[in-house]
């Protein structure tokens, strides 16, 4: 059996001070002296504030570049970013850019899913494992911003004073130091930690692949919900660099909805989205792969081969409708971009083209509620 790589005691010494704290002090304060409102109040703030600064700063920002920001909303990042303790922005990006080049690479993918849910969960950063060496060579772009190198130079005393000096300072102004630091220091803390974690592993363990089953991310919406929105992680994996997660209006997303909510004045711009075609498109092919999948599993025998041979002739049918509407949607916009660069394209042709491809975009819907149909007669 090779050996284990040396642990690592500084995390190591926080994981399990923290967790500790956390259910056996925690609940103690609790019931000898109780929490108040404010408290509860605090911990929840600073909870949303450390996971939206991970979700979007150091995810959506930094690691995928999805959007642009202010500087006000960048120092706001990197303060409840610090806090959240997940290690300095740079570090963090690159690793993140490292898992989603070398995804469910065992030797490559810092926290490969690949490697069980204690792995990619929390066991990466107990072991100086040789999938999680620093290497800042893919962030040469986060390298020249000054704010990330002040973070990552000053990391340690930035984090002693935004996991301390915040919560003391509160429990100060509300009159309870020592509740206001086990409540909104200590578990908020533990919780976010874990809440984040998850991402790396149930996300890439429990769920559907809608989009791609070319990884193991999944798309989950209870895990959305903790994580604010970044349980949609099949759609993340394939279209990495939109802004958004929760693609379609109903799922919860409030990373999204921060984001686009300060393009409104002026705090965020730039907002990176795939085009409705390539997410239908994904979709579609997925489909696809997946019915010839249960084709080939079903008897051919009897009349069951009657059966099948109908319908793998209209799911062939729709895939040689599927290669068609894509060439189309193709063609019209590159003519669209091509007519868009001439400075006296008339507006009534730019309208028509877009007219177009919005009405290839609606065939390939009503094909994906077929395909879908002609799934649910495959199982």
């Amino acid at each position: 059996m090779p050996k284990k790589p040396p642990l690592i005691l500084v995390n190591v010494s926080i994981f399990v001070l923290t967790l500790t704290v956390a259910v056996v002090l925690v609940p103690w304060r609790g019931l000898t002296h109780g929490y108040t409102g404010i408290e509860w109040a605090l911990f929840a703030a600073l909870l949303v504030a450390n996971g939206m600064s991970i979700t979007g700063g150091y995810h959506r920002l930094w690691a995928h570049r999805a959007y642009e920001a202010h500087v006000t909303v960048k120092v706001l990042y990197l303060i409840f970013g610090t806090m959240a303790l997940q290690n300095s922005a740079l570090a963090w990006c690159s690793g993140h850019r490292r898992h989603h080049l070398y995804v469910d690479d065992d030797a490559r993918d810092p926290y490969s899913a690949g490697r069980g849910f204690w792995f990619s969960h929390i066991g990466w950063m107990l072991r100086d494992y040789p999938s999680g060496v620093e290497d800042f060579s893919n962030i040469p772009d986060l390298k020249r911003d000054r704010l990330l190198v002040f973070q990552h130079r000053h990391y340690a005393l930035l984090t002693i004073v935004t996991n301390f000096g915040i919560p003391i300072g509160a429990g100060w102004l509300v009159g309870d130091i020592w509740g206001t630091l086990l409540l909104a220091g200590v578990l908020r803390l533990v919780l976010s930690h874990h809440f984040t974690f998850f991402i790396n592993s149930l996300a890439h363990m429990w769920g559907n692949r809608p989009y791609t089953d070319e990884s193991s991310a999944r798309d989950n919406p209870i895990l959305a919900l903790v994580t604010h929105g970044e349980g949609y992680h099949n759609f993340h994996h394939i279209f990495a660099h939109d802004y958004r997660n929760g693609v379609r209006w109903w799922q919860w997303d409030p990373t999204k909805w921060l984001i686009a909510s300060l393009s409104f004045i002026g705090l965020t711009r730039r907002l990176k989205r795939t085009p409705a075609f390539q997410i239908q498109r994904a979709l579609l092919a997925t489909q696809f792969r997946r019915a010839e999948a249960q084709l080939e599993r079903m008897p051919a025998a009897g009349r069951a081969r009657t059966h099948i041979e109908q319908l793998r002739r209209r799911i062939a049918q729709e895939y040689e409708a599927f290669a068609l509407a894509v060439s189309d949607w193709t063609r019209i916009k590159e003519q669209w971009l091509e007519e868009k660069k001439r400075a006296a394209i008339e507006h009534w042709e730019q309208t028509r083209l877009q007219q177009r491809l919005r009405e290839i975009e609606r065939r390939l819907k009503l094909q994906h509620r077929r395909l879908r149909s002609l799934r649910a007669q495959l199982a």
